[in-house]
């Protein structure tokens, strides 16, 4: 049975730092509805109705862009351990670009990864927390290291090159912020 919270309870913290891959699901007033697995060590919890993700350099730039439409945003994270869980985060964010002075007051909680693109600080309005029954029991193999080899492969400044060629506008033609 569904449990709502307005805070991130301390069990919750928990399993949100245990987590190896989460969804994020943002959209516009028009086009695409985007849902976008992340993984890494790319998530922090700053706060009981806060959380930070470091967003690293993809095929696109979905989640940036709808944010600037609509501040809305869901995050999903699952148990694939023994323990059945679905935990759901609604809320709002705002985006920090390397450029932004916020960006220096955050990405030192994160680990040095090439391609690290945006710093998504997300304000949870409601926490859902659901059975997970229905969700298989799946091992964790390890990470993948093609995304950062490819932005270390091509260095910061034609990373920045793609961003500008690559992000700087979603697939429905809206501007990221880049």
């Amino acid at each position: 049975m569904a449990k709502f919270f307005d805070t991130l309870t301390p069990l919750i913290k928990e399993f949100i730092s245990q987590q190896k891959v989460f969804f994020v699901a943002t959209a516009a007033k028009e086009g695409r509805i985007n849902l976008s697995p992340k993984g890494m060590d790319t998530v922090r919890v700053l706060d009981d109705n806060r959380i930070m993700w470091l967003n690293l350099t993809g095929s696109g730039n979905e989640t940036a862009a709808h944010l600037l439409q609509e501040n809305r945003i869901t995050i999903m994270m699952c148990s694939f351990t023994e323990k059945p869980l679905i935990l759901r985060l609604y809320g709002s964010a705002k985006v920090y670009h390397p450029s932004d002075s916020e960006w220096g007051n955050y990405i030192d909680q994160f680990p040095a990864l090439a391609g690290s693109r945006q710093l998504f600080d997300m304000k949870i309005e409601s926490v859902q927390t659901s059975c997970g029954w229905a969700v298989p029991f799946m091992e964790f193999a390890g990470e993948r290291t093609q995304l950062v080899e490819s932005s270390e492969k091509k260095g910061q400044e034609m990373t920045k090159v793609y961003w500008k060629e690559k992000n700087s506008i979603s697939i429905d033609g809206f501007p990221t912020g880049i």
